[in-house]
Protein backbone atom coordinates (compact mmCIF):
# COMPACT_ATOMS: atom_id res chain seq x y z
CA UNK A 1 0.00 0.00 0.00
CA UNK A 2 1.67 3.17 -0.66
CA UNK A 3 1.50 6.24 1.45
CA UNK A 4 -2.23 7.84 2.03
CA UNK A 5 -0.31 10.95 1.20
CA UNK A 6 0.05 11.02 -1.74
CA UNK A 7 -3.14 9.06 -3.35
CA UNK A 8 -5.77 11.51 -4.91
CA UNK A 9 -9.08 12.00 -3.50
CA UNK A 10 -12.73 12.01 -4.96
CA UNK A 11 -15.31 14.34 -4.39
CA UNK A 12 -16.94 12.29 -2.66
CA UNK A 13 -14.53 11.69 -0.19
CA UNK A 14 -15.91 13.89 2.46
CA UNK A 15 -19.14 12.27 2.18
CA UNK A 16 -17.40 8.54 2.16
CA UNK A 17 -15.85 9.06 5.37
CA UNK A 18 -18.80 11.14 7.21
CA UNK A 19 -21.13 8.03 6.29
CA UNK A 20 -18.44 5.51 8.02
CA UNK A 21 -16.28 4.75 4.69
CA UNK A 22 -12.85 2.47 5.80
CA UNK A 23 -10.63 4.34 2.95
CA UNK A 24 -8.48 1.98 1.80
CA UNK A 25 -5.31 3.11 -1.45
CA UNK A 26 -7.21 1.76 -4.78
CA UNK A 27 -4.83 2.70 -8.04
CA UNK A 28 -3.97 5.88 -6.13
CA UNK A 29 -6.72 6.51 -5.07
CA UNK A 30 -8.72 6.68 -1.28
CA UNK A 31 -11.56 5.10 -1.95
CA UNK A 32 -14.04 3.23 0.28
CA UNK A 33 -13.81 -0.46 0.56
CA UNK A 34 -16.69 -1.13 2.54
CA UNK A 35 -19.19 1.35 5.07
CA UNK A 36 -20.36 -1.54 7.18
CA UNK A 37 -19.98 -5.31 5.58
CA UNK A 38 -19.34 -5.81 2.07
CA UNK A 39 -21.71 -9.32 2.16
CA UNK A 40 -24.87 -6.89 3.60
CA UNK A 41 -23.79 -4.44 0.95
CA UNK A 42 -23.55 -7.06 -1.74
CA UNK A 43 -26.81 -8.64 -0.94
CA UNK A 44 -28.39 -4.95 -0.50
CA UNK A 45 -27.53 -4.32 -4.26
CA UNK A 46 -28.69 -7.76 -5.46
CA UNK A 47 -31.74 -7.29 -3.30
CA UNK A 48 -32.82 -3.43 -3.31
CA UNK A 49 -29.65 -1.16 -4.93
CA UNK A 50 -26.58 -0.12 -3.96
CA UNK A 51 -24.69 3.19 -4.36
CA UNK A 52 -21.16 3.29 -5.69
CA UNK A 53 -18.89 6.12 -5.58
CA UNK A 54 -16.60 5.52 -8.87
CA UNK A 55 -15.54 8.96 -9.41
CA UNK A 56 -11.81 8.01 -9.66
CA UNK A 57 -12.58 6.45 -13.14
CA UNK A 58 -10.94 8.46 -15.94
CA UNK A 59 -12.87 10.70 -18.66
CA UNK A 60 -11.82 11.78 -22.00
CA UNK A 61 -13.51 13.47 -25.22
CA UNK A 62 -12.83 12.57 -28.46
CA UNK A 63 -13.62 15.80 -30.81
CA UNK A 64 -13.26 16.27 -34.46
CA UNK A 65 -13.79 15.68 -38.15
CA UNK A 66 -11.99 12.70 -37.74
CA UNK A 67 -13.24 11.59 -34.66
CA UNK A 68 -15.61 8.40 -35.60
CA UNK A 69 -12.54 6.99 -37.65
CA UNK A 70 -10.11 7.56 -34.89
CA UNK A 71 -12.28 5.90 -32.96
CA UNK A 72 -12.51 2.89 -35.34
CA UNK A 73 -8.71 2.97 -35.40
CA UNK A 74 -7.94 2.74 -31.67
CA UNK A 75 -10.52 0.26 -30.60
CA UNK A 76 -11.33 -3.07 -31.48
CA UNK A 77 -15.40 -2.70 -31.73
CA UNK A 78 -17.31 -0.75 -34.22
CA UNK A 79 -17.80 2.72 -33.13
CA UNK A 80 -19.67 3.01 -37.11
CA UNK A 81 -22.95 1.29 -35.65
CA UNK A 82 -23.56 4.12 -32.58
CA UNK A 83 -26.09 6.45 -32.56
CA UNK A 84 -25.94 9.62 -30.60
CA UNK A 85 -27.19 8.60 -27.24
CA UNK A 86 -25.56 5.27 -27.42
CA UNK A 87 -22.84 3.83 -25.19
CA UNK A 88 -20.18 0.96 -26.64
CA UNK A 89 -18.22 -1.25 -24.66
CA UNK A 90 -14.70 -1.89 -26.10
CA UNK A 91 -11.29 -3.11 -26.02
CA UNK A 92 -8.19 -0.95 -26.54
CA UNK A 93 -5.67 -2.70 -28.25
CA UNK A 94 -1.88 -2.90 -28.67
CA UNK A 95 -0.30 -4.12 -32.49
CA UNK A 96 0.39 -7.22 -30.18
CA UNK A 97 -3.20 -7.92 -29.61
CA UNK A 98 -2.60 -7.13 -25.81
CA UNK A 99 -5.13 -5.13 -24.25
CA UNK A 100 -4.69 -1.16 -23.40
CA UNK A 101 -7.62 -0.55 -21.16
CA UNK A 102 -11.13 -2.09 -21.71
CA UNK A 103 -13.63 1.46 -21.58
CA UNK A 104 -16.64 2.79 -22.57
CA UNK A 105 -17.31 4.98 -25.17
CA UNK A 106 -20.55 7.39 -24.83
CA UNK A 107 -21.64 8.78 -28.54
CA UNK A 108 -22.77 12.29 -27.58
CA UNK A 109 -23.15 13.67 -31.13
CA UNK A 110 -21.61 13.78 -34.71
CA UNK A 111 -18.21 12.94 -33.88
CA UNK A 112 -18.03 14.01 -30.74
CA UNK A 113 -17.63 11.07 -28.03
CA UNK A 114 -16.94 10.50 -24.02
CA UNK A 115 -14.98 7.98 -23.21
CA UNK A 116 -14.66 6.10 -19.42
CA UNK A 117 -11.76 5.05 -18.41
CA UNK A 118 -10.11 2.74 -16.07
CA UNK A 119 -8.71 5.01 -13.10
CA UNK A 120 -5.17 3.05 -12.83
CA UNK A 121 -5.03 3.75 -16.84
CA UNK A 122 -5.80 7.27 -17.69
CA UNK A 123 -2.65 8.80 -18.05
CA UNK A 124 -1.54 5.60 -19.94
CA UNK A 125 -4.83 5.56 -21.78
CA UNK A 126 -4.48 9.63 -22.39
CA UNK A 127 -1.27 9.29 -23.82
CA UNK A 128 -1.89 6.23 -26.01
CA UNK A 129 -4.85 7.61 -27.61
CA UNK A 130 -3.21 11.50 -28.17
CA UNK A 131 0.29 9.79 -29.80
CA UNK A 132 -2.60 7.97 -32.14
CA UNK A 133 -4.38 11.26 -32.78
CA UNK A 134 -1.47 12.58 -34.34
CA UNK A 135 -2.19 10.64 -37.54
CA UNK A 136 -6.07 12.35 -37.54
CA UNK A 137 -8.07 15.56 -37.39
CA UNK A 138 -9.28 14.87 -33.80
CA UNK A 139 -8.35 16.52 -30.29
CA UNK A 140 -8.13 14.08 -27.53
CA UNK A 141 -8.70 16.12 -23.93
CA UNK A 142 -8.47 14.61 -20.38
CA UNK A 143 -11.61 15.58 -18.38
CA UNK A 144 -11.19 13.53 -15.63
CA UNK A 145 -11.31 16.16 -13.07
CA UNK A 146 -14.23 17.74 -14.60
CA UNK A 147 -16.69 14.45 -13.37
CA UNK A 148 -17.81 12.92 -10.24
CA UNK A 149 -19.48 9.24 -11.14
CA UNK A 150 -21.66 7.81 -9.38
CA UNK A 151 -23.20 4.00 -10.28
CA UNK A 152 -26.57 3.15 -8.59
CA UNK A 153 -27.24 -0.19 -9.37
CA UNK A 154 -29.81 -2.72 -8.34
CA UNK A 155 -33.73 -3.85 -8.93
CA UNK A 156 -34.51 -0.39 -7.11
CA UNK A 157 -32.64 1.65 -9.13
CA UNK A 158 -35.21 3.15 -11.50
CA UNK A 159 -37.72 3.40 -8.95
CA UNK A 160 -35.14 5.75 -6.75
CA UNK A 161 -34.23 7.26 -10.05
CA UNK A 162 -37.69 7.99 -11.31
CA UNK A 163 -38.50 10.12 -8.22
CA UNK A 164 -35.44 12.30 -8.67
CA UNK A 165 -34.99 12.49 -12.40
CA UNK A 166 -36.10 15.34 -14.89
CA UNK A 167 -36.27 13.14 -18.01
CA UNK A 168 -38.35 10.18 -18.40
CA UNK A 169 -36.32 7.07 -18.04
CA UNK A 170 -38.82 4.28 -18.50
CA UNK A 171 -37.86 3.82 -22.40
CA UNK A 172 -34.07 3.80 -21.14
CA UNK A 173 -32.80 1.05 -23.27
CA UNK A 174 -29.84 -0.74 -22.11
CA UNK A 175 -26.71 0.76 -22.84
CA UNK A 176 -28.03 3.97 -24.12
CA UNK A 177 -27.54 7.21 -22.21
CA UNK A 178 -29.68 10.75 -21.58
CA UNK A 179 -28.32 14.00 -20.28
CA UNK A 180 -31.01 15.23 -17.67
CA UNK A 181 -30.82 16.55 -14.19
CA UNK A 182 -31.45 14.04 -11.42
CA UNK A 183 -32.32 16.19 -7.62
CA UNK A 184 -31.45 19.63 -9.70
CA UNK A 185 -27.89 18.33 -11.02
CA UNK A 186 -26.98 18.32 -14.93
CA UNK A 187 -25.94 14.57 -15.35
CA UNK A 188 -25.78 11.96 -18.09
CA UNK A 189 -27.44 9.00 -17.22
CA UNK A 190 -26.07 5.68 -18.72
CA UNK A 191 -27.83 2.61 -18.37
CA UNK A 192 -25.19 0.68 -17.96
CA UNK A 193 -23.22 -0.71 -14.63
CA UNK A 194 -20.26 -3.36 -13.52
CA UNK A 195 -22.62 -5.05 -11.42
CA UNK A 196 -24.86 -7.65 -13.49
CA UNK A 197 -28.09 -5.72 -12.33
CA UNK A 198 -30.29 -3.04 -13.97
CA UNK A 199 -29.14 0.45 -13.13
CA UNK A 200 -27.49 3.43 -13.90
CA UNK A 201 -23.97 5.20 -14.03
CA UNK A 202 -24.22 9.27 -13.29
CA UNK A 203 -21.86 11.49 -15.06
CA UNK A 204 -22.17 14.53 -13.13
CA UNK A 205 -19.90 17.69 -11.72
CA UNK A 206 -17.07 17.67 -9.52
CA UNK A 207 -19.13 20.62 -7.02
CA UNK A 208 -22.39 18.60 -7.79
CA UNK A 209 -21.39 14.96 -6.87
CA UNK A 210 -21.67 14.92 -2.81
CA UNK A 211 -24.95 16.94 -3.28
CA UNK A 212 -26.09 14.52 -5.66
CA UNK A 213 -24.85 11.41 -3.61
CA UNK A 214 -26.83 12.70 -0.49
CA UNK A 215 -29.69 13.36 -2.62
CA UNK A 216 -30.28 9.78 -3.78
CA UNK A 217 -29.03 8.16 -0.25
CA UNK A 218 -32.10 10.15 1.27
CA UNK A 219 -34.75 9.06 -1.43
CA UNK A 220 -33.21 5.39 -1.76
CA UNK A 221 -33.27 4.47 2.07
CA UNK A 222 -36.72 3.79 2.37
CA UNK A 223 -36.54 1.04 -0.63
CA UNK A 224 -33.37 -0.65 0.87
CA UNK A 225 -30.15 1.67 -1.03
CA UNK A 226 -27.29 1.43 0.91
CA UNK A 227 -23.84 2.51 0.23
CA UNK A 228 -21.63 -0.29 -0.92
CA UNK A 229 -17.58 0.07 -1.44
CA UNK A 230 -15.12 -1.73 -3.54
CA UNK A 231 -15.52 -4.73 -1.83
CA UNK A 232 -18.98 -5.33 -2.95
CA UNK A 233 -18.21 -4.09 -6.47
CA UNK A 234 -15.69 -6.24 -6.69
CA UNK A 235 -17.71 -9.73 -5.82
CA UNK A 236 -20.82 -8.36 -8.13
CA UNK A 237 -18.22 -7.95 -10.82
CA UNK A 238 -17.13 -11.38 -10.51
CA UNK A 239 -20.29 -12.68 -9.62
CA UNK A 240 -21.67 -11.33 -13.51
CA UNK A 241 -18.55 -12.71 -14.61
CA UNK A 242 -17.00 -9.11 -16.09
CA UNK A 243 -13.41 -8.69 -16.96
CA UNK A 244 -11.44 -6.40 -14.66
CA UNK A 245 -8.02 -5.33 -16.07
CA UNK A 246 -4.84 -5.99 -14.44
CA UNK A 247 -6.85 -9.83 -13.87
CA UNK A 248 -8.78 -11.43 -16.51
CA UNK A 249 -7.13 -9.04 -19.25
CA UNK A 250 -4.13 -7.11 -19.25
CA UNK A 251 -1.05 -6.10 -21.52
CA UNK A 252 -0.52 -9.80 -22.56
CA UNK A 253 -4.11 -11.12 -22.13
CA UNK A 254 -6.01 -9.82 -24.93
CA UNK A 255 -9.49 -10.88 -26.43
CA UNK A 256 -9.29 -14.26 -27.53
CA UNK A 257 -7.55 -15.61 -24.02
CA UNK A 258 -10.29 -13.61 -22.18
CA UNK A 259 -13.21 -14.83 -24.33
CA UNK A 260 -13.91 -11.17 -25.80
CA UNK A 261 -13.78 -11.71 -28.99
CA UNK A 262 -17.34 -10.48 -28.96
CA UNK A 263 -16.01 -6.70 -28.37
CA UNK A 264 -14.31 -7.24 -31.60
CA UNK A 265 -15.20 -6.64 -35.43
CA UNK A 266 -13.25 -8.13 -37.43
CA UNK A 267 -15.60 -6.79 -40.45
CA UNK A 268 -15.76 -3.27 -39.98
CA UNK A 269 -14.12 -0.86 -42.56
CA UNK A 270 -10.49 -0.10 -42.23
CA UNK A 271 -7.59 -1.44 -40.28
CA UNK A 272 -7.67 -1.13 -36.73
CA UNK A 273 -4.82 -1.35 -34.34
CA UNK A 274 -4.24 -5.55 -32.99
CA UNK A 275 -6.44 -6.75 -35.78
CA UNK A 276 -3.85 -9.09 -37.72
CA UNK A 277 -2.41 -10.15 -34.18
CA UNK A 278 -5.89 -10.96 -33.03
CA UNK A 279 -6.85 -12.92 -36.43
CA UNK A 280 -3.71 -15.06 -36.19
CA UNK A 281 -4.12 -15.89 -32.43
CA UNK A 282 -7.62 -16.96 -32.83
CA UNK A 283 -6.75 -19.13 -36.10
CA UNK A 284 -3.68 -20.36 -34.10
CA UNK A 285 -5.60 -20.97 -31.19
CA UNK A 286 -4.05 -19.31 -27.74
CA UNK A 287 -1.83 -20.95 -25.33
CA UNK A 288 -3.95 -19.92 -22.53
CA UNK A 289 -7.29 -19.30 -21.70
CA UNK A 290 -9.02 -17.55 -18.98
CA UNK A 291 -11.69 -20.07 -17.16
CA UNK A 292 -14.20 -18.85 -14.35
CA UNK A 293 -14.32 -21.71 -11.39
CA UNK A 294 -16.62 -22.28 -8.34
CA UNK A 295 -14.52 -23.89 -5.31
CA UNK A 296 -17.34 -25.65 -3.33
CA UNK A 297 -16.48 -24.04 0.02
CA UNK A 298 -15.71 -20.33 1.79
CA UNK A 299 -11.78 -20.68 1.30
CA UNK A 300 -10.97 -18.06 -1.49
CA UNK A 301 -7.97 -18.73 -3.85
CA UNK A 302 -6.72 -15.71 -4.19
CA UNK A 303 -5.04 -14.43 -7.22
CA UNK A 304 -1.71 -15.58 -7.92
CA UNK A 305 -2.91 -19.20 -6.39
CA UNK A 306 -1.60 -22.35 -9.17
CA UNK A 307 -4.43 -24.15 -10.33
CA UNK A 308 -3.03 -27.59 -11.23
CA UNK A 309 -3.94 -30.91 -12.83
CA UNK A 310 -2.43 -34.01 -11.56
CA UNK A 311 -0.34 -32.54 -9.88
CA UNK A 312 1.21 -30.25 -12.57
CA UNK A 313 0.77 -26.30 -12.08
CA UNK A 314 -1.28 -25.49 -15.95
CA UNK A 315 -2.64 -21.82 -14.53
CA UNK A 316 -2.94 -19.24 -11.80
CA UNK A 317 -6.07 -17.60 -10.38
CA UNK A 318 -6.37 -14.04 -11.80
CA UNK A 319 -9.64 -13.28 -9.73
CA UNK A 320 -10.32 -14.95 -6.42
CA UNK A 321 -13.40 -14.09 -4.12
CA UNK A 322 -16.60 -14.89 -1.77
CA UNK A 323 -20.03 -15.10 -3.31
CA UNK A 324 -22.31 -14.27 -0.30
CA UNK A 325 -25.32 -15.39 -2.85
CA UNK A 326 -23.83 -18.49 -3.51
CA UNK A 327 -22.24 -19.14 -0.54
CA UNK A 328 -19.18 -20.14 -1.89
CA UNK A 329 -15.71 -18.90 -3.15
CA UNK A 330 -15.75 -18.00 -6.71
CA UNK A 331 -13.12 -16.90 -9.36
CA UNK A 332 -11.48 -16.92 -12.63
CA UNK A 333 -8.04 -18.46 -13.87
CA UNK A 334 -5.82 -18.01 -16.62
CA UNK A 335 -4.54 -21.56 -17.65
CA UNK A 336 -3.11 -23.39 -20.53
CA UNK A 337 -5.43 -23.89 -23.21
CA UNK A 338 -5.04 -27.30 -23.71
CA UNK A 339 -6.80 -27.87 -20.24
CA UNK A 340 -8.97 -24.84 -20.58
CA UNK A 341 -11.99 -28.00 -20.76
CA UNK A 342 -10.82 -30.36 -18.35
CA UNK A 343 -13.12 -31.32 -15.08
CA UNK A 344 -10.15 -32.18 -12.80
CA UNK A 345 -8.43 -29.12 -12.28
CA UNK A 346 -8.03 -27.95 -8.97
CA UNK A 347 -6.52 -24.60 -6.60
CA UNK A 348 -2.95 -25.35 -4.56
CA UNK A 349 -3.63 -24.02 -1.43
CA UNK A 350 -0.59 -24.51 0.36
CA UNK A 351 0.37 -27.68 -0.77
CA UNK A 352 -3.33 -29.39 -0.85
CA UNK A 353 -5.21 -29.27 -3.98
CA UNK A 354 -9.01 -28.83 -3.56
CA UNK A 355 -11.05 -29.43 -7.25
CA UNK A 356 -12.84 -26.81 -8.79
CA UNK A 357 -15.91 -26.86 -10.98
CA UNK A 358 -15.36 -25.01 -14.27
CA UNK A 359 -18.33 -22.33 -15.01
CA UNK A 360 -19.61 -20.35 -17.64
CA UNK A 361 -20.43 -16.58 -15.95
CA UNK A 362 -22.33 -15.36 -14.93
CA UNK A 363 -22.05 -17.31 -11.90
CA UNK A 364 -26.05 -16.88 -11.23
CA UNK A 365 -28.85 -15.65 -13.49
CA UNK A 366 -29.19 -12.08 -13.89
CA UNK A 367 -30.30 -9.89 -16.34
CA UNK A 368 -29.20 -5.78 -16.31
CA UNK A 369 -31.25 -5.66 -19.44
CA UNK A 370 -34.34 -6.42 -18.17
Amino acid sequence: MSNMSETQRTPLYDFNVAHGGRMVDFAGWEMPVQYESIVEEHKSTRAAAGLFDVSHMGEATVEGPEAEAFLNYVLTNDVSTMDDGKALYSLMCYPSGGVVDDLLVYRKGLNRYLLCLNAANVAKDVAWLQSEAAKFDVAVTNVSSEYGLIALQGPKAFSILSELASVDLSSLGYYRFVEGKVAGFDCLISRTGYTGEVGVELFVSTSDTAALAEALLEKGKPQGLVLAGLGARDSLRLEAGYSLYGHEIDDEIGPVEANLMWTVSLKKAGDFIGKEAIKTKRSDGPAKKVVFFKTGGRRIARPGTDIVLDGAKVGTVVSGTFSPILNEAIGSALVDASVAKSDSLAVDLRGKSFPIERTKPPFLPLNPQA
